[in-house]
């Protein structure tokens, strides 16, 4: 018989591994131990008395009645997150921010937010795409969130809240050996014909692949193919460093062993940073990250964009609207 009272833990780490499909990024996801996630699942299969993955050396699939649990699952896990937001005052529990890569601009809005009001508990996560950190938003399972908004869905974005951050300069991250590593900077008729990875493939990060899609286009560059799914700044390392292929990159992404960071110009192209969160979220954490990002913009010339530039329309007109 199945349990009468399932953790919301189990439930959790079941639809982690249902939408990743993998355990390793559910791990990562969950900021869990791989094994403590197969045990978690080990034991709600038991409470259920069914089978809810088909498990092979090379890959995770949902059963039927994984299938079935799935979107019962994540109603209770809305209710439960629901239940605790009803309940909890502003200051009681902390905010929730989606970095998506640490150590680059969010970061330090994060850091200059903590100074502002450090008596609010701000809680770093990383989701790596705002495709898929959104609906966490909307859910309540986050609270803020980074990226480029114009690659969401109208639905979406009208339940979020959004402020500009950055117009981010693009930068190509190459390999030490590659021909156009000693330039000090790259053209972008330099990388004609040149075969970039974009994040192909990563369902999290479609808004970052499409405005790569759109760049390239304009250039002859020609998008690489989805690759494996790297979490972690190693794996993706180790990925990379077997195609050789160029990677498409921002001003600031932190520097990797044998590679190195080259701004891109003429134009340079602009990755559109923006914060967003919930529409009608009240927390005194939210009110320090807005302070934060007017306060870093007008210091540190964020939203100047520079004359010889490159930004479609749509992200255009979003960073020219605030919330």
């Amino acid at each position: 018989m199945p349990a009468q009272d399932t953790d919301p833990r189990l439930l959790r780490s079941f639809v982690a591994v249902a939408e990743e499909l993998h355990f390793t990024r559910a791990a990562a996801r969950l900021f869990v131990a791989q094994q403590a996630l197969s045990r978690d699942i080990r034991r709600l299969e038991r409470e259920l008395g069914r089978e809810l993955f088909v498990r092979t050396t090379r890959q995770v699939s949902l059963t039927g009645d994984g299938e079935r649990l799935l979107p019962l699952a994540r109603r209770v896990l809305a209710a439960h997150a629901g239940l605790t937001a009803a309940f909890s005052g502003p200051e009681d529990r902390p905010l929730l921010v989606d970095l998506n890569t640490d150590g680059m601009t969010a970061a330090r809005v994060l850091a200059r937010a903590r100074e502002l009001a450090p008596e609010c508990e701000l809680m770093a996560r990383f989701e790596s795409g705002l495709t898929f950190a959104a609906g966490e938003v909307l859910a309540g399972r986050l609270d803020v969130s980074f990226g480029r908004a114009a690659g969401l869905s109208p639905a979406v974005l009208a339940g979020l809240g959004v402020q500009p951050v950055r117009y981010e300069p693009m930068a190509v991250l190459l390999p030490r050996d590659h021909p156009l590593a000693g330039h000090e900077s790259v053209a972008m008729s330099d990388l004609a014909g040149e075969t970039v990875y974009a994040g192909a493939g990563n369902t999290r990060t479609l808004e970052w692949t499409d405005l790569a899609a759109l760049l390239f286009a304009e250039w002859d560059v020609v998008l690489a193919p989805p690759a494996p799914l790297a979490v972690g700044v190693a794996e993706f390392q180790r990925v990379m460093a077997k195609t050789g292929n160029p990677v498409l990159a921002v001003a600031g992404f932190p520097p990797l062993p044998e590679t190195v960071l080259r701004p891109l110009v003429r134009p340079v192209p602009l990755s559109p940073l923006l914060m967003v969160w919930r529409k009608g979220a009240d927390h005194p954490g939210l009110a320090a990250l807005r302070a934060a990002v007017a306060e870093l913009a007008a210091t540190e010339g964020w939203m100047v964009r520079p004359s010889d530039s490159w930004l479609p329309g749509t992200d255009a007109s979003l960073m020219r609207h605030r919330s």
